[in-house]
Formats: C-alpha cells, structure tokens, sequence
C-alpha cells in the first residue's frame, strides 16, 4: 500500500532468500509451519493505521460496554457454557478487509471479532524472520504502544501465567500435535516454560486438575486455553474425564465462553462506518432487494467454514434455526497489494491483550492474510504464490 517500499521490496526479492528465511524459521524451535507464509508482509500507510485504530475503538466501544457479556449469554450453544467465566475477554482480535472506499482510498471493513487467542508467538517469531531475510523499514513496526520483543513476550507471560509457576500452566488444545497452527503452541511452550496438552492427558479427580510432567503427576491451576469445542466434538475417539463444562479449581487464561461471546454475534450491534451492515437473520423480516451483495454466516463456526457467499431466498427458508445465522453486506476486498503474478487482496487482524490490573486492553500486534481467492483461506488458494499468513508493517 506505499508504492515505494513496495517496489523496493519486490525488487529486491528472491525465491533462495525466501527458502531460507523459511529454513530459519524452522531452525528456531525445531518445527515448521504447517501453514503457508506468504512471500512478503505488507507495508500500511498512517493515514489506513489512523483508519483502523478508529474501527478497532468502534468495536471496542461495544466491547467494553456495561453488560456486553450478560447481552451476549445467548451466544454460547446449549451445553457449551464453562464454569467460572471471566468478566472480561483476555485475547481480543479484529478481522478488517482492506477494501477501497467511493474516493478510491483503502479502508478497513470488520469481518469478525474474536475472543480467543491467535498467534501471538508466531507472529513474534514472524517479524524477526522477515527482518533477518528481507528490507523492512527500520521505523516500521508489526507492534504498537512502543512495545519491544522483551516487552512483548513480558505482557503474554504475564497474560497467560497469572500469579502461578510454569509448570502448573499448560496449554490446553485437541491433538496439539496433529493442529496445523503448532508452531505457535510451540513457540509459545518454549518462551514461557508451559506444556502442551491434549485434553484426553488431563485428569479430573475431586474438582481438582492433573496431567504429567515429566513423569510427575502435576496440579494444573490454569489454562491457556487453544480448544475450540467443534473440534472437541469431532473426537470421540480421544478418552476423557474433562470435557471443560465441569466445575473444577482451576483458572482460564482465555475462558472458553468469550470464543462465542466476542464472535460474529458481537457484529450486529457495532455502528461504525468501518462495519458493515450485519442482522441477526431471524431479526431479518424482510429479505434485502440487493440479495446477492449479503454473506450468510452461521454464528457458531471456525475458520470460515459454513460461510455462504451465494445465499438465496430458498436457501434462507429452508434454514431450520436462522437464530445461529447472521446475514451481513459483502465485503469487497481491493486488490492492492503488488506481487509478481498479479495483486492480492489482503486481511488485517489486530490482536489484543487484557490483563489484570489494566482499565482497556492493549493492542499488541497484528496478523496479516493475502489471498488471490473468492475468499481469505488455504482452500481459496491452493497453488498460488504470495498468498498466507503475514505479517503488517505501519508507517510511524
């Protein structure tokens, strides 16, 4: 999106530097990604970095309003509600399409708000692979607030330890092994001195948790939580005595209920022009006339799947529970960003942290996806180059 550092970027790229940043990556923590990196990051303009603090204010307005949760309760699906819910979300992110407004400027559009955590150390490990191997502007930067790689992993440490000791920290996921994102559980097991660990390995015994450490049956007293309850259920075959709804002492670093109360059905009640407009479908009365300009999303899924880009009006009626849909006004992502083989269109999240002891939360860094497909996603783009998971750099 700066011409300049663009050009200067693609001109200077080549297909050996970036097979041994790959490599480096690898290197660092003994794993590869299991995901695709695009070929270059992105480079945002203060004016768009003006445009998207302001949409994250707007949705964070909503967010940090009294009562957001207890409005939001009805998000949690009938089963699915865990015990001991934190009064605020720890992680919050904001998925925002970069498109082209009636002046033919960039401007963001929120896609989806999400409490549960995303790649946090990834994105850590990403910024110094890029920096190593390629031309970043020295006063860009992927973080904000002035917050340097010590300070950095300091505020997740402090985010995800709380007042306890490592070892009686895990991270808690399905199949941590088989998850394509386990370069970041990785990453993050690593710096922080936590285990990863499947559910089926943790213990539920008179309230209380225990997995094994080391071959020394440990207290768990907090989770940093990675499950996504989709995925829980896809695997009856995985054993367990703790499914996370039961009561037991322990604490959640990112309690599982804000995955469904900071979601898609946060979108509906956010006004800003950075959001576009989103109705519950069971509120919808009255089919839109311009039908084909909608999205129809389902409330409770991950990773886009479910998602109708073609919704119809025979589609909608023979929805059993439009309640659990959203129907929300096309987001047409601009192909702005450069490549070799023609533009891309690109995704920005911006992810943040909430500890305790702190009045707002603070936005940490931002994830990046480029996508030459219908939609942002592996699906969209197989066999496509300078397409996946990045990294943004702002204009200071």
């Amino acid at each position: 999106m700066i011409n300049q550092v663009r050009q200067n970027f693609n001109n200077t790229f080549t297909e050996e530097a970036y097979q041994q940043m790959m490599a480096w990556l690898e290197e660092q923590y003994n794993h590869a990604p299991k995901f695709h990196v695009a070929e270059s990051p992105i480079f945002i303009p203060a004016k768009v970095r003006g445009r998207l603090f302001q949409a994250c204010e707007d949705c964070l307005e909503v967010v940090l309003s009294p009562g957001f949760a207890e409005r939001s309760r009805a998000a949690i699906p009938p089963g699915e509600f865990v015990p001991k819910q934190n009064e605020r979300p720890l992680f919050l992110q904001f998925d925002f399409g970069m498109c082209l407004d009636e002046e033919g400027e960039v401007t963001p559009q929120l896609i989806e708000a999400q409490g549960f955590p995303s790649l946090y150390f990834f994105q850590y490990l990403l910024d110094q692979s890029f920096r190593k191997h390629f031309p970043i502007p020295e006063d860009f930067t992927c973080r904000f607030g002035g917050i340097d790689q010590e300070n950095y992993l300091a505020l997740l440490r402090r985010a995800i330890l709380g007042e306890h000791e490592p070892e009686n920290v895990i991270l808690l996921e399905v199949d941590p092994a088989g998850q394509t994102t386990r370069i970041d559980f990785i990453v993050c097991c690593a710096e922080l001195g936590i285990a990863e660990t499947c559910i089926s390995e943790v213990e539920l015994e008179d309230g209380k948790l225990y997995y094994q450490r080391d071959g020394k049956r440990t207290q768990v007293h907090r989770i940093f939580n990675r499950v996504i309850f989709d995925e829980l259920k896809a695997r009856p075959d995985l054993k367990r005595t703790f499914n996370m709804i039961e009561e037991a002492e322990v604490e959640w670093a990112g309690h599982p209920n804000w995955f469904f109360l900071l979601s898609k059905f946060t979108l509906p009640f956010i006004d800003s022009p950075y959001v576009p407009d989103t109705r519950f479908l069971h509120e919808v009365k009255e089919l839109p006339q311009d039908l084909e300009e909608y999205v129809l999303k389902p409330l409770y899924s991950f990773a886009g799947a479910g998602v109708d880009l073609h919704p119809s009006a025979e589609k909608i009626a023979a929805i059993e529970q439009p309640e659990h849909y959203i129907l929300q006004k096309k987001v047409t992502y601009a192909d702005i960003i450069q490549t070799p083989d023609g533009p891309a269109r690109t995704e920005v999240r911006m992810m943040y942290v909430w500890p305790d002891g702190e009045e707002k939360p603070i936005l940490l860094n931002n994830l990046v996806r480029l996508s030459k497909g219908e939609m942002i996603g592996v699906r969209y783009n197989k066999g496509k180059t300078w397409v996946g998971g990045s990294l943004g750099y702002f204009e200071p």
